[in-house]
């Protein structure tokens, strides 16, 4: 018998326009003249864009110059060779944006309908010796749509057009509050001939843990294909170092094995432990021991669990979750499609971006509802660095139908995505969808007196979905969506803070509320919240044209999508501005201003959340997770991380608020208030001291107390402050007990920044080992460095004087230049 063969099919394709609706001859009978060279994976728009016919469509409004390329009809064609054939052969295409009709040789293979859903198409029989011939003609999207939309009823929704509900495809392709309209078509995952006589179908892994006595049992089960009399099945666990410990074989005919592993080394989210991964080999061989297929998978050897129950002294119960029998706060971010054009995104890039967030001490990463099942490079980084996975399944913002052809199409998809996905040690959670009955409240068609019977999609999150979540992955929990409140009535109502995951948006959305009142919008997880600003302004600069590079040109309006076809976001960024700063006309100081109030923002939330975090049983928060690390385009949004993969100040703030070990200090009436928050599985002993200065400099209060930490929990207390009668500063720093070595620093300036000048401050910076040395005369807020060729471990930074603050630095920094509040972009000369 001969080994498997799996050939890319990626190079010698050609794209060209085609009238809409024809057959595999009228496309090969377009002339040759009108066929471009392409590659896959791939898309329409990419295509056209690399070979020049259409302008960028980041850049400016292009977004509308382009708008056509979604509206027509695509034929991606290939001609390959085959020189022999094995008992068996498929071709297998991993993904296909969306609406597709297959030939091969002229006679019809499939269609498809749904971008999430691979296909494996047995061509046995129609492939030929010699030359053969694969077309693929992609139908407009939204036209397609329109049809279902047409059929069955418009259904209300928020983000995009409507008729978007009836596609299987990335949501976001077809508009949201801070993406572009870009509906494309093509081949998106990789095409391939797979040659066999006998494949592996599925590998399911199921662990047992022992915590305690650190040893596993992984139970295997396995389907094959092609299984003949005389075919075994073998197992070889190999450890994170690549030494075989477990081993097992069975007939091809038997359902699967146990492995046990006695020394297991168990996996940890980022902070707690470790990330060892196990590498699982499954082959079938023959009777001779010859290999003909094989699969390889690794996997993390770690219990999971979500804990729902009472909180001690209030009502509702608890929501966080519980690795290896501890519990822990989920810090962490919504994670979007890093690209509009899905093919851009390589394994370097989702690992650079998957890294950032390890960077700033996030243990959590929500993959949205409106986006994509991601690559498998995004949850290989996440197993390798320690970030949990809220999974959600792609549905956004909308009363999706629910008629039978349209079940049928989700059922496969979620069968995939949960196969594809299950056995990395990252997933934790599976969501049935984003906002979806935050939408049907919305309408009366779900919560107390609801017209349950309008909200029909709920036959997909309330079976469906768990029932393939059950089959399939029965070991991990499943939650209908997000937000999602339950109460002991059964009724869900999606702002209740006490039981379930929350939507924060009173924040900028809603009524507004001042970022300074998060902590009056906590829950029990606080699944999305944010603050939009602008991206670094070199990004913005370059996708603005030279006339339009001022705050509110009509370009720069375009590149903030919030509030959809009735734009809001400029006029709130706005009222945030104005309700906290005193900003100048330059476009420069509207980006730091911006960048100003989210890393503001963002302190505060995550301060305010993560000190609800206090001893077991009283877990009164258990995460909070920022809408959103990242962007898709160059755009004004929520992201931290803007389309460059530049960092803006709130990572830093987010990172700071993160860490193992944090402390907050917060002004109020008279008194400061403090909070040491520990993450660590041990109490920790820390010196606490605190500094408050007036504006001009003067040191009002010093003073150090002894603390301790309670182990993976939060401390707060209370000090008075000095009867000044004037605006302050306080500084509150953790300090070893051993050596004084600062561990943690926070600090609270008086409020609104805008009723106070902060120009005065003398900033010098100095060449220190490693890096720089910070100082200032008086307290500075936000210190802002940029620098060529260099990136900074640190950065928006608050200076008190007399303390001078070290930054380490990679790279060799030059063309430094450094903003803060009340002091204007400007280039510093580094003292020796």
């Amino acid at each position: 018998m001969t080994p498997e063969r799996l050939l890319d099919l990626h190079a010698g394709w050609q794209l060209a326009e085609a009238p809409a609706g024809v057959d595999c001859a009228a496309l090969n009978a377009l002339p040759d003249a009108e066929w471009q060279a392409v590659s896959v994976p791939g898309s329409a728009h990419g295509a056209l864009l690399a070979a020049g016919r259409i302008p960028d469509p980041f850049y400016g409004t292009n977004e509308t110059a382009v708008r056509w390329v979604g509206e027509r009809t695509w034929a991606w064609r290939l001609h390959f060779d085959v020189a022999s054939l094995a008992a068996h052969e498929t071709l297998v295409f991993e993904g296909l944006d969306t609406y597709c009709t297959a030939w091969l040789n002229g006679v019809p293979l499939f269609t498809s309908s749904n971008m999430f859903v691979p296909l494996r198409v047995d061509v046995r029989e129609r492939l030929r010796i010699g030359s053969n011939e694969l077309v693929l003609r992609f139908d407009p999207p939204l036209a397609r749509a329109r049809e279902q939309e047409a059929a069955f009823g418009r259904r209300q929704l928020w983000n995009g057009d409507s008729a978007r509900l009836y596609a299987r495809k990335a949501q976001y392709h077809f508009g949201w509050d801070w993406g572009p309209e870009l509906l494309t078509c093509g081949p998106w995952k990789p095409v391939r001939r797979h040659s066999w006589e006998a494949r592996i179908d599925e590998v399911q892994t199921r662990t047992q843990v022992d915590v305690a006595a650190q040893r596993a049992a992984i139970h295997v089960a396995t389907r094959l294909e092609g299984a003949a009399p005389g075919l075994a099945v073998e197992l070889d666990l190999l450890d994170p170092d690549g030494h075989s410990v477990a081993r097992a074989a069975y007939a091809a005919e038997v359902a699967g094995a146990s492995l046990a592993v006695p020394e297991a080394r168990l996996w940890w989210p980022r902070g707690m432990g470790g990330q060892p991964l196990y590498t699982l080999v499954t082959r079938v061989v023959d009777g001779a021991g010859q290999p003909l297929a094989e699969d390889r998978r690794r996997i993390g050897l770690r219990t999971l669990r979500l804990v729902q129950e009472p909180v001690k002294g209030e009502g509702g119960r608890s929501f966080y979750f519980e690795v290896n029998g501890q519990g822990f706060f989920a810090g962490g971010a919504n994670w979007i499609p890093d690209d509009s054009l899905l093919e851009r995104i390589t394994p370097a890039r989702y690992r650079e971006r998957v890294a950032q967030a390890a960077a700033a001490n996030m243990t959590m990463l929500r993959i949205w509802g409106g986006g994509i099942y991601e690559h498998d490079a995004f949850y290989d980084a996440c197993d390798e660095l320690g970030l949990l996975v809220w999974q959600d399944f792609m549905f956004a913002c909308g009363m999706y139908p629910a008629h039978a052809p349209f079940l049928a199409s989700v059922r496969d998809e979620a069968r995939a995505a949960v196969k594809r996905l299950r056995h990395h040690a990252c997933m934790a959670l599976w969501c049935g969808n984003n906002e979806d009955y935050a939408v049907a409240e919305s309408i009366g068609a779900y919560g107390p007196h609801a017209q349950l019977e309008r909200f029909d999609a709920r036959a997909i999150y309330e079976k469906l979905l768990p029932e393939v979540c059950t089959e399939l992955d029965p070991d991990r929990a499943y939650w209908p969506g997000s937000p999602y409140s339950p109460n002991p009535t059964g009724i869900t109502m999606s702002a209740d803070a006490t039981v379930g995951d929350r939507h924060s948006w009173e924040v900028w959305h809603q009524q507004m509320l001042p970022y300074q009142r998060y902590g009056d919008v906590q829950a029990r997880f606080v699944s999305e919240f944010g603050m939009q600003s602008h991206p670094s302004l070199a990004l913005l600069e370059s996708v603005l044209p030279p006339e339009e590079r001022f705050a509110e040109s009509r370009t720069a309006t375009w590149h903030n999508k919030a509030g959809g076809s009735a734009p809001d976001g400029h006029r709130r960024l706005a009222v945030y501005m104005a309700d906290n700063l005193r900003v100048g006309p330059s476009l420069a100081e509207q980006v730091y201003a911006t960048q100003f109030i989210q890393a503001e923002a963002m302190r505060v939330a995550y301060q305010d959340f993560r000190r609800r975090w206090q001893q077991p049983g009283a877990r009164a928060v258990g995460g909070a997770l920022v809408w959103q690390l990242n962007d898709c385009w160059p755009v004004t949004s929520w992201a931290l991380i803007d389309s460059s993969g530049t960092v803006k100040p709130a990572w830093h703030a987010i990172r700071r608020a993160l860490a193992p070990l944090a402390v907050a200090a917060r002004l109020e009436a008279g008194q400061v208030r403090l909070a040491v928050m520990n993450a660590g599985s041990e109490a920790r002993a820390v010196l606490l001291q605190l500094r408050v200065y007036a504006l001009d400099g003067r040191c009002l209060l010093d003073t150090i107390s002894d603390r301790v930490a309670p182990a993976s929990s939060t401390v707060e207390t209370t000090q008075a402050l000095p009867a000044a009668g004037e605006p302050v500063v306080a500084e509150l720093r953790a300090l070893n007990p051993a050596d004084s070595a600062e561990l943690a620093r926070d600090c609270a300036w008086a409020e609104p920044f805008k009723f106070y000048r902060l120009d005065a401050a003398a900033i010098t910076v100095t060449r220190a080992a490693g890096g720089l040395s910070l100082n200032a005369d008086r307290p500075v807020k936000g210190l802002w460095l940029q620098a060529d060729g260099a990136t900074f471990a640190d950065n928006f930074i608050d200076l008190v004087p007399g303390q001078a603050w070290h930054v380490a630095v990679a790279g060799t920094p030059s063309n430094l230049h450094y903003a803060a509040l009340d002091h204007a972009a400007r280039a510093v000369s580094i003292k020796d």
